[in-house]
């Protein structure tokens, strides 16, 4: 069965615009990468400052693949063209990140259920 990688990301009330806009920008960064299934952002409604993205997974190994790969380049390029950024002196400095704090939960899935057909 797939597993779920869950990112539970403390994001301040004047960062949440800026959090939602910059995962709305993504346009397709994960959808296409080998053994993904499924992604949501999830909005808190109350109680707490935490939001959670959601993703599914085939394997484990196909998220470290995605991990290493494309979300590793794109985290490091900071949005500009190339590169790991200020090593040319040249590049652009990196956005400053939206969360405070970022917390990965890992499972397992062991019972799905799909809505039944009318």
């Amino acid at each position: 069965m797939s597993i779920v990688k869950i990112n539970a990301l403390t994001v301040p009330a004047e960062q949440r615009e800026v959090l939602e806009r910059r995962f709305a920008s993504r346009a397709g960064a994960v959808e296409s990468s080998d053994g993904f299934e499924w992604f949501e952002l999830l909005r808190p409604v109350e109680g707490t400052d935490q939001y959670l993205v959601y993703t599914r997974w085939r394997s484990e190994e196909d998220f470290q693949a995605w991990m290493e790969g494309p979300m590793k380049a794109a985290h490091q390029g900071g949005g500009g063209a190339g590169g790991e950024g200020g090593a040319d002196g040249g590049a652009a400095e990196r956005p400053k990140p939206a969360a405070s704090a970022s917390t990965v939960w890992s499972f397992e899935v062991v019972q799905q259920a799909a809505p039944k057909k009318a």
